[in-house]
């Protein structure tokens, strides 16, 4: 199981609007097939490591991380292909809860003589699959605000200025978490002050940068930003009032940008609708990057799931605050959020929270 968790981890931000499954074939001590869910969502991961194990898959025992899926969506159920090998056992990590498998995948497999067992690596499934879980049960994405802080809690330089304030290391794991998600939102502010191109720059990693997200409410986005100008290359999608200017909107989607409507309060966007739209176009994991403003915003509205807060060991003295409004206190000594862990990356410390 630890294997197929493993697996399963490979296609976390390229399967949406499907989960990111491992599975693995074993008979007689021996590893026959390896799987994981492709690019995209489909083939499954049952199927992958079925195909590779091929006749020598028959009784032998699957080791799933989600409940295989029983229903016809746009490839066959995987249950279907489990009973077609020979299979005699499955285990399972994790109880699928989209109402369209919800136990079902189980019960095809018992009526035709498959013994069944679940909840091996539960706890490590549940985080694996937390996105396709909020998606499913809340429907909106799972929410990892990420923020970098100076050591006296400072998010930027007076002005909104640009300042790097975390080191080379940290910044590459934040690109390693930006390739993990299936979407990356920031607001416009950030985008006027930073131009920055939100994608994932490892070495070979560009090809799994998340869709880029802009809260902007009146449209204002330069067509020049670097977002803008690379929406052919990287998914770009815009978040406007109803009330932003059409003409704007046409020139956007020229350019290969695709611009939703929500609501919107004294010029703020509801961000609540905003996740909604998400979950409905398939993002089952979001990180919000930025800026203060939003970060506030989703803070107010108790949508922070998880929070991934870098410190550096420097102070800044004058500068901006990391929410808009609200201490940082707000999220580190919140009784809705406890803490995971803590961590060294380079110069910098890493500390996570996540939803108690």
């Amino acid at each position: 199981m630890q294997l197929a968790l493993a697996l399963g981890r490979r296609g976390l931000g390229r399967t949406w609007p499907n989960p990111a499954v491992g599975a693995v074939v074993v008979k007689d001590g021996q590893i026959l097939g390896r799987g994981w869910t492709q690019p995209g969502g489909r083939p499954h991961a049952e199927t992958e490591a079925l195909k590779r194990a091929g006749r020598a898959a028959r009784g032998g025992t699957l080791y799933v991380t989600l409940e295989p899926c029983s229903h016809h969506g746009k490839t066959p159920p995987c249950v279907d292909a489990i009973i077609r090998a020979g299979i005699a056992r499955v285990v399972s990590a994790y109880d699928d809860p989209n109402p369209e498998v919800a136990g079902q995948g189980y019960a095809k497999l018992r009526e035709r003589g498959i013994g069944v067992e679940t909840g091996l690596g539960a706890e490590e499934a549940a985080r694996t699959h937390v996105g396709h879980v909020r998606r499913m049960q809340d429907g909106r994405p799972h929410v990892l605000l990420k923020l970098a802080v100076t050591a006296d809690g400072k998010a930027g330089a007076s002005g909104r200025r640009p300042i790097e304030i975390t080191g080379a290391e940290a910044r590459r794991h934040v690109h390693l978490m930006r390739a993990r998600s299936d979407a990356i939102l920031v607001g416009i502010g950030t985008v006027l002050a930073d131009d920055p191109l939100l994608n994932c720059r490892l070495p070979g990693m560009t090809p799994q940068s998340p869709v880029r997200v802009v809260l902007d409410a009146r449209l204002r986005i330069p067509l020049s930003t670097a977002v803008i100008a690379t929406a052919t290359e990287t998914p770009t999608w815009v978040f406007a009032a109803p009330a932003a200017s059409a003409m704007s909107e046409e020139f956007l989607r020229t350019k290969g940008v695709e611009v939703f409507r929500v609501a919107a309060e004294q010029g703020r966007l509801d961000v609540t609708q905003v996740l909604k739209v998400l979950a409905e176009r398939g993002i089952t994991r979001l990180m919000v990057e930025g800026g203060p403003t939003v970060a506030a915003a989703f803070v107010q509205a108790d949508l922070v799931d998880e929070v991934a807060l870098f410190r550096s060991p420097n102070e800044m003295g004058e500068g901006i605050d990391a929410l808009e409004g609200l201490p940082l206190t707000a999220l580190t000594n919140s009784p809705k959020l406890r803490s995971l862990a803590s961590a060294a990356i380079g110069p910098d410390t890493l500390q996570m929270y996540e939803r108690a």
